[in-house]
This record gives C-alpha cells, sequence and structure tokens, in this order.
C-alpha cells in the first residue's frame, strides 16, 4: 500500500461565513483543515451549522464571505467532484420500492468519474466487485436494494461511493434508523476504511460518545468554531461544557484512550 503524508491539507476553510440572507450567520468566521487520512467528526447542537458546513464544503452552498480550496483548488473553479464522496441519511436516497440492484446502485458511482452516458467497462465491473468485497456485500450484488436492513443499504451506497475510487467520503449522520448492534459493524467497517485504505472520512453525528471513540479529529460548530482537536483535546479544555453544558459530559466515559 502506498504511503500517505497525513500532514497534506486537501479541505482548507478561511474564515468562511454563510448566511441565508439575514443578519443571523447559520456558520460565522470558521477555519480549519482536513489532512490526508483524517477521521473527521462533525458535531454541535441541532442549528448549529453541521449540514451547512458540510454544504459549504461539497459546493452546495457558496460562502458568504471566507473562502474554501479544496485538493489546492479554490472550491469555485474545482472540477475533480469524484474526488469526494458523499453518503447522505439512507432515509433521504432512494425510494425502496424501486427495482434496482445492489450491484447497479454501486455501478452508479462509476459515472462520478467518466459521466452518466458511457458504456460499462470492463475496468468499471473490477471497481463495483472491489468497492462490494470493501463492504463485504458482494454476496448480496444481484439482491433489490429495498429487500435489504437499513445497515445493509447503507453499506451499499458506502460501496458507491468507494466506486468513484474518491480521497474523501463525508457521512451525514449514516446510522439515523440503524439499530446498536448494526451500528457497531458499520462503525466497524468506517475504522477499517479509514485505518487499511488510509481513506478520509468526515462524519457528522449526534453521538458524541462514538465521535471521541472513533474519530482522529473532532471539529465542534454552533455557528462559531467552537473547538477543532483531538477527542482528548475536547475533554481536557472543556470543549463539550462549552458547545452542550456540563450535564453531558458523562456521555464521554469508558471510551478508549479517552482521558478525563
Amino acid at each position: 500500500m502506498h504511503t500517505i503524508d497525513h500532514t497534506i491539507s486537501i479541505i482548507e476553510l478561511d474564515k468562511v461565513s454563510y448566511t441565508f440572507g439575514g443578519a443571523e450567520y447559520a456558520v460565522k468566521d470558521v477555519s480549519f483543515n482536513i489532512h490526508r487520512g483524517d477521521y473527521l467528526g462533525v458535531i454541535g447542537p441541532n442549528g448549529g451549522g453541521k449540514t451547512t458546513l458540510v454544504k459549504l464544503m461539497l459546493g452546495l452552498l457558496q460562502p458568504s464571505k471566507g473562502s474554501i480550496k479544496l485538493f489546492g483548488q479554490d472550491i469555485r473553479s474545482f472540477r475533480d467532484w469524484y474526488k469526494i464522496g458523499y453518503v447522505p441519511q439512507k432515509t433521504t436516497l432512494f425510494d425502496a420500492n424501486f427495482p434496482v440492484t445492489v450491484e447497479e446502485v454501486v455501478s452508479m458511482g462509476t459515472y462520478a468519474k467518466r459521466g452518466l452516458f458511457h458504456f460499462t467497462t470492463v475496468e468499471d465491473r473490477k471497481k463495483v466487485h472491489d468497492a462490494l468485497v470493501q463492504v463485504e456485500m458482494l454476496q448480496y450484488k444481484k439482491r433489490l436494494i429495498g429487500d435489504l436492513s437499513g445497515g445493509q443499504q447503507q453499506r451499499v451506497f458506502i460501496a458507491r461511493a468507494l466506486a468513484a475510487e474518491p480521497e474523501v467520503i463525508f457521512l451525514d449522520e449514516p446510522t439515523v434508523g440503524v439499530d446498536t448492534a448494526t451500528q457497531e459493524q458499520f462503525y466497524l467497517l468506517l475504522r477499517k476504511l479509514n485505518r487499511k485504505l488510509d481513506l478520509t472520512l468526515v462524519l457528522v453525528l449526534h453521538e458524541l460518545d462514538v465521535v471521541a471513540r472513533e474519530a482522529t479529529e473532532i471539529v465542534c460548530i454552533n455557528s462559531n468554531l467552537v473547538s477543532y482537536c483531538t477527542p482528548e483535546e475536547l475533554i481536557k479544555t472543556g470543549g463539550i461544557e462549552k458547545l452542550y453544558g456540563k450535564e453531558l459530559r458523562y456521555i464521554l466515559h469508558d471510551h478508549g484512550s479517552i482521558s478525563r
């Protein structure tokens, strides 16, 4: 496996602000970098700007102020969108009754690089095969997507993102509606993709304990940037109290290397 330089910034935000047109900012004066190989957790209260922040980094919204660079390019001139995968909440992804197979869903990932109207090549089929192997769903490739469990569907959507051979994948509340046992397997998969494939991940989540356990860095946002640090530093510096209040501090106990 090739060596990843974890000091290289692939996404850079410099004093980014966004307003929906009024005086109040959804995101205000936010600056941080995402590096190759990071597993970044994005946390914050409801209405704190998490989704807006992700949409800004995905180019779905344009900053009111400040600048964003993707792979060294200003986001306004960036064109290599296949480098960035996105897995939204599964409820927004598809009509479960639509008759499409797992293999067909994952094949859609190859369109990001080659375009919608192209003949499927041997190379494309290999990418689909490899992506399904990575998420341990190859045996389900001929099954209809609507016949799978919620956790299995999310694995398929990660495979769809992987088929484009991205360098970073954004996941927005990916385990909504999935039972706890399935969630644990899902996060094991993400850990494997990050640590064995050196895939950069950006995970937006409400569960503070999961973020603290899984992520290598954490962005805490409540319109402003409250903290950008490691999980350990978040506890030591009181970032959780700043964001949620002292009563939620107990949530982050007994999770691996987190020191209190």
